[in-house]
């Protein structure tokens, strides 16, 4: 329910064990370019390094609590099935770098894979909005405040809100996406002493042979670049948390504006046959509770100690993985929710019709304050919905028997103006306007990133 099969395979054992094994064959291959260690030797760690069941993942994992972290025991085992290949080749697996060289350049490789797979679910959630934006542009509705009637809006208005938001971090996250694509270089301190005068040419092959950027020195204790990808997910997340409350409201069996898309086995009940449960709701509601304390942590895991951090690095190992695959999780659920959406457009009107026009208070007190000044108007049209709320009555008849009982508002409007007033398609603003400059802003955002 909470992950995406792309991103949790990414963040998998195997998958974290393979990007660093990536990562060390790299690094070997930009040494022997530099001439630091022989073709002979990189070619044998690399071919090493090509198959993934050289590492014992089990014995791995039980290594790594004594140690400290995962790449000790990892370069032990890379070391021994190189220097099984030959002993000349396993004097020089990782050669110069530290630990945490292997481990925050394996965790960005899988970052940026992840966020690749973020982007092709976010366009297509944002697609998928943009079609509904354009599909009920003009689709009237009730706009609710405080859970409350409020006014008439569309519901094109209401998906283009959730396509705004979405448009918005699709930049977030390709800002991100730009920052955390560097290379972690540094060796034991950070200075690249080991390679002496050959660690600028090696580190800058190192970045290249993984399609990273190289920053200016190396960011063992900085980590603002993978706070600022946990932030723009958290975001995501918030974004998609609003949706699913939007979606998850309208479902209500009081309202029935809209509903997840059905499916044999989708949101049914142990005991209830009638019941049809928002599930892909559920679990966006659910990620969105649980990332922004998970990027929180990130956020106070930021001041480190000197060179190299005792504690604040670590607890990112599980932190981060897990607002990735939450967010790509509750991303997966959404682009199905939006993608089948049901919309009700009879029953969207037909709730608008529930107040029996009293949604329509502020348009008439408007209208009258244009002949009466605004206040008189409001008092008006107040003491006219408190007549049609004891009195069964329209709005519209009860402000015609409001405007009849007293002499000095006599011609003030008559039938046609009333009725012009009591029709909430003729109320909505600029409703169709926002939803149309919305879905050619999403087009051209989405053009941009192609372009990208």
């Amino acid at each position: 329910m909470f992950g995406s099969p792309a991103v949790l395979e990414i963040f998998s054992d195997i998958g974290t064990v393979r990007r660093m094994l990536d990562v060390e064959a790299a690094l070997a291959r930009a040494e022997a370019q530099c001439g630091v260690i022989s073709d002979a030797a990189a070619s044998v760690i690399a071919e090493v390094c090509a198959v993934p069941a050289v590492i014992d993942l089990d014995a791995l994992a039980h290594a790594a609590v004594a140690a400290g972290n995962l790449a000790i025991p990892f370069v032990k085992q890379l070391t021994a099935a190189v220097t099984a290949r030959d002993a000349e080749a396993g004097r020089y697996v990782h050669w110069g770098a530290t630990s945490q060289d292997i481990i925050d350049t394996a965790l960005v490789l899988q970052t940026v894979d992840a966020l690749d797979a973020i982007d092709t679910d976010l366009l297509q959630l944002g697609d998928a909005c943009a079609a509904l934006a354009g599909a009920h542009r003009a689709t009237p509705m009730v706009a609710r405040t405080w859970l409350q009637h409020a006014l008439p809006t569309t519901f094109g208005a209401k998906a283009a809100g959730w396509l705004d938001a979405l448009c918005r971090d699709l930049q977030r996250i390709a800002r991100a996406r730009q920052q955390a694509r560097a290379l972690q270089f540094g060796g034991a301190a950070g200075t690249l002493a080991s390679l002496g005068d050959d660690a600028p040419a090696v580190a800058a092959h190192f970045a290249r042979a993984l399609k990273l950027d190289l920053p200016a020195l190396p960011w063992h204790a900085h980590r603002d670049r993978l706070v600022e990808v946990a932030a723009a997910l958290g975001m995501l997340t918030g974004t998609l948390g609003k949706m699913a409350r939007d979606v998850s409201l309208l479902m209500q069996t009081e309202i029935a504006e809209a509903a997840e898309p059905a499916a044999e086995g989708r949101g049914g009940s142990s005991t209830m046959p009638h019941k049809r449960n928002p599930v892909g709701c559920a679990a966006v509601l659910s990620a969105a509770v649980r990332v922004p304390p998970l990027v929180g942590t990130m956020f106070a895991a930021m001041p480190q100690e000197h060179e190299r951090a005792l504690g604040g690095w670590q607890a990112e190992w599980d932190t981060l993985p897990q607002i990735i695959t939450l967010a790509a999780g509750a991303l997966r659920q959404m682009r199905d929710v939006i993608g089948g959406l049901q919309v009700d457009a009879a029953r969207m009107r037909a709730n608008l019709d529930i107040t029996h026009g009293l949604i329509l208070g502020e348009a008439a007190m408007l209208e009258l304050g244009l002949r009466i000044g605004r206040m008189p108007a409001h008092r008006l049209v107040e003491a006219a919905s408190h007549r049609a709320i004891a009195h069964g009555l329209t709005l519209r008849d009860a402000l015609a028997q409001q405007l009849r009982e007293d002499p000095s508002h006599a011609g003030l409007l008559d039938a046609a103006a009333l009725d012009k007033l009591s029709d909430p398609a003729r109320y909505a603003g600029q409703a169709t306007s926002f939803a149309d400059a919305t879905v050619a802003a999403w087009r051209a955002a989405r053009a941009d990133q192609h372009k990208d």
